[in-house]
């Protein structure tokens, strides 16, 4: 045990080293090796899908739940896509050095907050090879070191894809212990990221409820804690049915392992008969299971409409983040009970609105905590990618330092410059 504290450790300094050099380097170095990291990615896919499907195959043979896999798999289309964001993030203004705010006293000293890099950067995460890359390429373009805790489940992947980056970046003259993973200490590994005050200088978890609670509870590092994400999308009275049923089916359906996914949907009393007796053929005919309410299931007379796709929903549906092709349905008075019901359950990631009313808008979007709103639109586009930040190392659900997607500016801090001429404080 002790001699494996010792390589952790080791891995740590590494890191740290690879940190100062980074904190000094070019924006154009750091570009040049974020495009040696996507060309390598492409001319090693070969490689990295032939990992990823043992990784697949062995996940699919332990049964693993179905929205998990996808989050898990790879294609060759998915791996175009990331080596696309890795030139994204390159093309991306460079936070590092940007003046936050400066001003001159009246005594003549200038004052200059400006954005460093963190230093180096934890990570822990689940069954998400994407979010390697992803995770690495940020912190590059920001400047940081990271250390890579990715779960046994896409061990194989990340091996590979961990090795392609390092080697990438080799071949531009930048350290490779900029990327590093512990991996293969297990659990002990993620451990001693938890405890390792010093040698990490902030540590993110992104993943089940579970693993979030775990570091949140255990870690003695600053911790950016990425929360579940228990999606609602309410139905106003003044909605755009149509409008509203094409929301709901990309909020589910388009891509269910993912937390930008609606788990629940509430629908105003005054138009749920005409709405609902649509939206429930659409979704079970998609293949989404509903969980609903008495009011609901009453509405879904349908006679298209596969019974077995129903079931009556119960305490636990309402708090649920299933991550699978299921959806909790709940018939509501008014917007009063819809904001109600999202104060309750929600978990603060995204929630969205389907209404032709700016008051009641407007309403939502003050009355709801959460780190997104949407209004009249997916859920789904609470993606960095989608907001414009390129690839982002994962949503945050707390409200210190970076709330909602987080991009390079998230993975920087800031530094206070003083510069005087002799200057003393009388």
């Amino acid at each position: 045990m002790t001699e494996r504290l010792a390589d952790i450790s080791q891995v740590l300094e590494a890191a740290r080293s690879a940190s100062r050099i980074l904190s000094t380097v070019t924006t154009q170095q750091k570009n040049r090796a974020l495009g040696a990291v996507a060309a390598a990615i492409e001319d090693r896919s070969d490689e990295i899908l032939q990992a990823n499907a043992e990784d697949v195959a062995r996940a699919q043979a332990e049964g693993m739940d179905e929205g998990l896999v996808d989050r898990l798999a790879l294609n060759a289309q998915r791996l175009a896509g990331i080596a696309d964001a890795v030139r994204e993030v390159a093309s991306l203004a460079d936070p590092v050095g940007t003046i936050v705010r400066g001003a001159m006293t009246e005594t003549g000293l200038r004052i200059r907050q400006v954005r460093v890099p963190m230093g180096v950067v934890g990570m822990i995460y689940e069954a998400r090879p994407n979010v390697t890359i992803d995770a690495a390429s940020l912190a590059l373009k920001s400047g940081n070191a990271i250390v890579l805790r990715g779960g046994s489940a896409a061990e194989a992947s990340n091996k590979v894809i961990i090795e392609v980056m390092r080697d990438a970046l080799t071949s531009v003259d930048l350290p490779p212990d900029t990327v590093q993973s512990v991996d293969q200490w297990g659990r002990a590994g993620a451990r001693a990221l938890m405890h390792a005050r010093g040698g990490i200088d902030v540590l993110i978890p992104r993943g089940g409820a579970g693993l979030i609670r775990t570091v949140v509870e255990e870690a003695r590092v600053p911790v950016i804690e990425t929360g579940t994400g228990n999606c609602h999308v309410y139905v106003h009275e003044d909605a755009d049915l149509a409008q509203a049923e094409k929301i709901i089916l990309n909020s589910k359906a388009q891509r269910v392992g993912v937390c930008n996914a609606a788990e629940t949907l509430l629908v105003h009393r005054a138009v749920a008969e005409k709405f609902l007796a649509s939206a429930l053929l659409r979704l079970t005919t998609a293949g989404v299971r509903i969980h609903g309410d008495a009011q609901t299931l009453q509405y879904a007379s349908d006679p298209s409409i596969d019974s077995a796709m129903l079931e009556e929903a119960t305490e636990e549906d309402w708090a649920r983040e299933y991550l699978s092709m299921d959806l909790a349905v709940r018939v509501v008075d008014d917007l009063d009970q819809a904001i109600e019901h999202i104060r309750t359950y929600s978990t603060g990631h995204t929630e969205a609105i389907c209404t032709r009313s700016l008051a009641a808008a407007n309403r939502f979007s003050r009355e709801v905590d959460a780190a997104a709103i949407a209004v009249n639109a997916s859920t789904r586009f609470t993606d960095g990618g989608q907001l414009g930040l390129g690839a982002e190392i994962g949503i945050s659900t707390q409200k210190l330092h970076a709330r909602g997607p987080m991009g390079l500016e998230e993975l920087t801090s800031t530094m206070w410059i003083i510069e005087g001429d002799g200057h003393i404080r009388s």
